[in-house]
């Protein structure tokens, strides 16, 4: 299946709040990014963002240099329109987040709230990591969200992976520690409960940290 038709029909036919993964208020991400991020020159990137209102949420509270990638370029150009003027803020790239060129450790703040949960096959999973590890700098940190144990176990017509806090933090390995998880019960817009799991991490590269020893 084409990755990016199936997410651009999506987009191209459904309005933002119909889709069970809206949030008025990205409240969860945008508080764990806070913690981690407090100076708001931090570079943040959003993984497969959709028309995701965390965009909203880090302009209104002062960050100013973020990126979103996502699939579906109807689907960031929906978010652009909302935003308006302060989308010049924002730097958007219609891509694929296993394909697409990112820039070598810049990244402070790497966020990903049910991208990582479509990836079923485990060379998918590993090349994810490999883009993680290129493109966020030693000592930023990985905010990774995805449905939890007894979560669906499909999505808009996909089949997901299921985690565990541990489960999840181990998909990444020795080189992210684990800060904290968390447990969200998203209600959806039709009134569906949801149950995902958040991991956060700081990658902390075990040889950097033998070398500096």
């Amino acid at each position: 299946m084409d990755r990016r038709s199936h997410w651009e029909r999506i987009y191209e036919t459904k309005r933002p709040d119909q889709v069970s993964w809206f949030q008025a208020e990205a409240r969860l991400s945008r508080q764990l990014i806070e913690r981690v991020a407090s100076d708001r020159r931090a570079q943040i990137i959003d993984i497969g963002a959709g028309a995701s209102t965390l965009v909203d949420g880090l302009l209104a509270v002062g960050y100013r240099s973020l990126t979103v990638i996502d699939l579906s370029a109807a689907a960031l150009a929906v978010a652009q329109r909302r935003l308006g003027p302060a989308a010049e803020y924002v730097d958007w790239h219609a891509a694929d987040v296993l394909t697409a060129e990112f820039p070598t450790t810049t990244y402070d703040v790497w966020h990903d709230r049910a991208v990582f949960h479509f990836l079923t096959d485990a060379l998918d999973r590993e090349k994810y990591v490999e883009q993680v590890r290129h493109a966020v700098r030693p000592g930023g940190h990985v905010l990774v969200a995805t449905f939890a144990e007894d979560g669906p176990t499909r999505c808009s017509g996909l089949e997901v992976v299921r985690y565990s806090p541990s489960a999840l933090h181990g998909q990444f390995g020795a080189d992210f520690q684990l800060i904290e998880s968390q447990r969200e019960l998203h209600t959806t817009p039709s009134g569906t409960v949801q149950a995902f799991t958040y991991c956060l991490c700081q990658f902390v590269p075990l040889a950097q940290t033998r070398t500096a020893a």
